[in-house]
């Protein structure tokens, strides 16, 4: 009995590690992207190394899992293409915009799947579901269209390209929460490499639509490869880390332990970047963040 408990405290400690883990490397994630960005190298075309570099590594760590592979659901290609979207328009909204506001943007994701699941999966919204949605649409508009300010025009919509990224991917997020949920079957290996893949291809089919070529592998110097090296490890142990972590601790902790994300992107953004939010984002971030809180208790029974 007695180590039974220690067993499942050390469980705990370990999926609170890596759900702080998780946050934290999201957090800076976005410094070395903008270092390759400066370097010549777009946001999509670095998304693509790294994440073929995180499935390369993912294929000799999870090699005896490829047996099962053709025996996936075809919706596992909406799981991979949503996540890889998600995750890809993240990266580009956090290379061009200012990084708290898209932060604070993608953390509009617990409202959207509250309507999702609503709409979806046929769960209830809550009178608290409800009140979260309302507070996260007022922090919204204070936030985009700057109220307090004389001259805004008062419209509560993104302001340039990085910003409706930013949207989408919490939207996406949302998406990937919703579809996790129904694939419940699937191992923390095959959601990894799925959310790997996803990235993976979604910027291959972005490439063509975008001006300039595809740098080729003999682009990169030493450092680029070293770079792009680190952000896949980080990526994937991050990824590792917190699916260990959701399935170790409830939906309720999780979202708070998540929040760390903000913090510690808060402070990177200050010393890395020269980033300060304006009274009128912090006002609204709080409202988004006292928004994305409740929606997690709404959400408790998960």
């Amino acid at each position: 009995m007695v180590n039974t408990v220690v067993n499942s405290s050390k469980q705990n400690y370990l999926a609170i590690f890596g759900l702080l883990f998780g946050a934290m490397c999201w957090g800076i994630i976005w410094y070395p992207y903008r270092i390759m960005n400066d370097a010549g190298v777009s946001g999509v075309a670095s998304s693509f190394y790294t994440y073929s570099i995180a499935i390369m590594l993912g294929v000799t760590l999870f090699a005896k899992h490829w047996r099962g592979i053709f025996k996936l659901p075809k919706s596992v290609i909406w799981l991979s293409l949503i996540a890889g979207w998600t995750n890809l328009s993240y990266v580009l909204a956090v290379i061009d915009g200012e990084v708290m506001r898209v932060m604070l943007l993608f953390y509009l994701s617990p409202l959207w799947t509250l309507l999702l699941a609503h709409f979806w999966l046929k769960e209830t919204i809550t009178k608290v579901g409800f009140f979260s949605i309302c507070i996260a649409m007022i922090g919204a508009y204070i936030m985009l269209a700057d109220p307090f300010n004389g001259t805004s025009n008062h419209i509560p919509l993104p302001q340039n390209k990085a910003e409706w990224l930013a949207l989408s991917a919490g939207i996406g997020f949302s998406l990937t929460n919703v579809i996790t949920r129904k694939s419940v079957h699937l191992s923390l290996a095959a959601k990894s490499m799925l959310v790997w893949v996803g990235v993976a291809g979604m910027s291959l089919l972005l490439m063509p639509f975008l001006g300039g070529a595809f740098p080729s592998p003999h682009f990169f110097t030493l450092n680029n490869w070293l770079m792009m090296a680190l952000i896949a490890i980080l990526l994937m142990v991050a990824t590792l880390f917190v699916q260990y972590g959701v399935t170790k601790i409830t939906a309720t902790r999780a979202s708070v332990l998540f929040l760390f994300e903000l913090v510690v992107a808060a402070i990177a953004a200050y010393y890395l970047a020269n980033e300060a939010m304006q009274l009128n984002e912090w006002m609204g971030g709080a409202l988004i963040i006292a928004a994305g809180l409740l929606a997690a208790f709404n959400h408790v029974e998960d």
